[in-house]
């Protein structure tokens, strides 16, 4: 663990650098408006691209890593999903291409136009769920460190595509950097993966297996419904600021959702890269809490170490990766970190759902956080304008991290 967390936290500093760097020239190139667009798209991206893989992530992870030495199974998941994604990623870009004007109205709004950036993003689509499925599959084999160079090479074709493109393009060029970096990636994950399993050997249009489909099909519920509704859960809510606090202050939750991003990412990916692996083939109650024990000894308290530094230095990290016109950031970190917190301590719980596949559980859980989020969200901004926000998702972590404690008893106690 030590090893792969160690590799995992010079992936996340490389990533927490560039963010660092692009965050700084979207401040100074796009201002907090310029941001809040930039979050709209992402969180419209989020949702295509787990589409696109049809949430088989966490499946394939399970699936490929209990039959880590069975190649006729191996080969029937990976020609299964690949076949099946193909033709799902071409039925949506097809979509996509020929309704991008109806997607830029609600995602912009009536006055802005970024047609072309949903032109653009139909015609890449395929190489999204692609990516997701071949970082899924040599992550289920163990590859712990392939999938974290993956992630380095990622974020520098990000940074350099972000870099040229705002520079050139300002808000447009922001836009399109989102949606160009994925499509980049894919190339160079598809030639990591062919390297390490022969993956174009694999593929098989025989060894398609409906049964792998179905097995896979809960997988794809329990991350559809994360994935789909979570970020259009944020995108309704930062609408909501639009229109009742303005462009600026939607720009600024967008800013500290960022911030909340770079240290996230070291957990998250620890917890998907070697945490679920591990969790997927436990037998008992005793081995899943030992696995818990592991992560809440060793991970939790540096993980608490670095937000009681982050908040203390809040000033220096707003002016470091913004610029003046956001230190209103400044008063969203105590919520929020709070809220992080909260959320880290379920995330381990949570990824059992998918380790376990306890399908109903997964949604009516995240379900009733998302409404939670979405309610506690606008009552707060009521009261507490942009800072509501911030409350009400540190209130809605509580609430999950209590759910999930109850629910996984057996495992924790």
């Amino acid at each position: 663990m030590f090893k792969i967390t160690s590799l995992n936290s010079l992936s996340v500093a490389l990533k927490i650098g560039i963010g660092l760097i692009t965050s700084k020239i979207l401040a100074v190139f796009v201002g907090p408006s310029g941001m809040a667009l930039v979050g709209n798209l992402r969180n419209f991206l989020t949702s295509l691209e787990n589409i696109s893989s049809l949430g088989f992530q966490n499946g394939i992870v399970k699936y490929t890593a209990e039959n880590e030495k069975n190649k006729i199974e191996i080969q029937k998941i990976v020609s299964t999903v690949f076949i099946s994604l193909l033709f799902v990623a071409f039925l949506l870009s097809g979509i996509l291409f020929f309704t991008a004007s109806y997607w830029n109205q609600k995602i912009f709004g009536n006055n802005i136009e970024y047609l072309i950036v949903f032109k653009v993003l139909a015609l890449v689509l395929p190489t999204y769920g692609l990516s997701i499925f071949l970082i899924a599959v040599i992550n289920g084999l163990g590859k712990f460190q392939k999938v974290i160079w993956i992630n380095i090479i990622g974020n520098i074709i990000g940074l350099l595509t972000s870099i040229f493109l705002i520079l050139q393009f300002k808000t447009s060029g922001a836009l399109f950097a989102i949606v160009i970096a994925p499509a980049l990636l894919f190339f160079a994950t598809f030639y990591l993966v062919q390297r390490e399993i022969q993956f174009l050997q694999i593929i098989k249009l025989d060894s398609f297996d409906i049964k792998i489909l179905k097995n896979l099909s809960s997988y794809s519920l329990m991350a559809l419904v994360s994935s789909v509704f979570g970020p259009f859960v944020f995108l309704a809510i930062r609408n909501h600021i639009i229109q009742n606090l303005g462009m600026e202050q939607a720009g600024n939750w967008e800013s500290m959702t960022r911030i909340s991003s770079y240290y996230l990412m070291f957990v998250s990916t620890i917890v998907s890269v070697y945490f679920l692996p591990k969790l997927s083939k436990t037998q008992s109650d005793l081995e899943t809490k030992n696995i818990l024990l592991q992560y809440y000894k060793f991970i939790l308290p540096i993980f608490g170490i670095a937000l009681t530094l982050i908040y203390f230095m809040r000033f220096f990290i707003v002016r470091l990766l913004f610029t003046k016109d956001f230190l209103p950031v400044t008063d969203l970190f105590f919520w929020q970190l709070l809220g992080d917190i909260f959320k880290v301590c379920a995330l381990i719980l949570g990824y059992q759902f998918f380790a376990k596949k306890k399908t109903s559980a997964f949604i009516l859980t995240e379900l009733f956080s998302f409404a939670v989020l979405y309610f506690f969200s606008l009552y707060f901004i009521k009261i507490y304008g942009i800072e509501g926000v911030v409350i009400g998702y540190a209130l809605e972590n509580f609430i999950y991290l209590f759910v999930l404690c109850v629910y996984f008893k057996k495992s924790l106690f």
